[in-house]
């Protein structure tokens, strides 16, 4: 067994993930705890804090040294691992010197990112990107987001904001986005979305149906419900043939809860894609693969990030 470990943090809106995971990527220990975001940055900021003391004690219990705290935060991250902006999801949370603070809390190395960033290395690291050193990595949830893993690391743009890819414009005049323009990629391609689409055009039968339930009538053979499923993948794939053709990627992972459908959605999106990408993109096949890891995928990266720091800065 290994004599260090990292701890690996992701911070959403509604749930803290954790785990105190070795360098091989073995969870000597794991929490899962409500953010309760409403509580604002004293109330998230103790409840990190009291992370961290558990994790102390679990680690030397597990006679194992800890290395230090990675994390992954929504929101917008510097380069200095301040969040520089945080949307009203975490009140309270931009401006906060997150790497500062972590590492004067724990005494130890920390290091921080974008949710979606730290999710990519996570999979690229145990799930679906194992073989790729270079990959898309997309996350479709309550919005969309993500990552381009370039030789193994994110790339994060001049100031660290690479990667909100929801907020291409994909619809001119389109629908309203919470970021204040219209006709985003996100106002389409999200679960949100999806949402709001099965209420449109849903009818009777479908308008209360959860994103769940219409995948299942259209497995079913119902027809209103298929035909909402071939929107909503013709949306994703809009975005996704955008990005094909900005990066040229040798692969896409897409993650986020509709993963869970398999081939009977990613088939429909792969077919939109190659009827949208130029031929010289798709010569050579372009994978767009499931995430693997789920919900655990943010906090294997976190602490993968934290272990890439240590070995940056080794002499």
């Amino acid at each position: 067994m290994s004599s260090y470990a990292a701890i690996g943090i992701d911070i959403g809106g509604t749930h803290i993930k954790s785990g105190l995971i070795l360098p091989d990527g073995k969870v000597l220990a794991s929490h899962k705890t409500e953010t309760e975001a409403s509580a604002g940055k004293s109330g998230l900021m103790a409840k990190l804090a009291g992370l961290l003391q558990t994790y102390s004690e679990e680690a030397a219990a597990a006679g194992v040294k800890l290395a230090g705290t990675g994390i992954g935060s929504a929101g917008y991250i510097n380069r200095e691992g301040t969040v520089a902006f945080a949307t009203d999801n975490l009140p309270g949370w931009s401006g906060t010197t997150l790497r500062a603070d972590i590492e004067k809390l724990s005494g130890l190395p920390a290091a921080v990112d974008n949710d979606v960033n730290v999710i990519a290395l996570g999979e690229q690291w145990l799930g679906a990107g194992r073989g790729w050193d270079t990959f898309l990595c997309v996350a479709l949830g309550t919005g969309v987001g993500g990552c381009y893993i370039r030789e193994g690391s994110p790339l994060h743009g001049r100031d660290g904001f690479a990667g909100a890819y929801g907020h291409m414009v994909v619809a001119f005049g389109g629908e309203p986005c919470t970021c204040g323009h219209r006709g985003c990629w996100e106002q389409y391609a999200s679960v949100t979305a999806l949402k709001r689409l099965i209420r449109e055009r849903g009818g009777e039968t479908l308008e209360e149906a959860s994103p769940p339930e219409l995948f299942a009538r259209a497995r079913a053979g119902d027809e209103t419900a298929m035909a909402i499923v071939r929107l909503y993948a013709e949306y994703v794939a809009t975005g996704l043939s955008g990005l094909i053709h900005t990066f040229n990627p040798p692969a896409v992972v897409v993650g986020g809860a509709v993963t869970e459908q398999g081939d009977f959605l990613f088939d429909l999106i792969r077919r939109h894609v190659l009827d949208m990408t130029m031929p010289a993109y798709t010569a050579a096949p372009v994978p767009i693969v499931p995430a693997e890891l789920g919900g655990t995928a943010g906090m294997f990266g976190a602490a993968k990030l934290l272990f890439d720091r240590l070995k940056a800065e080794q002499p």
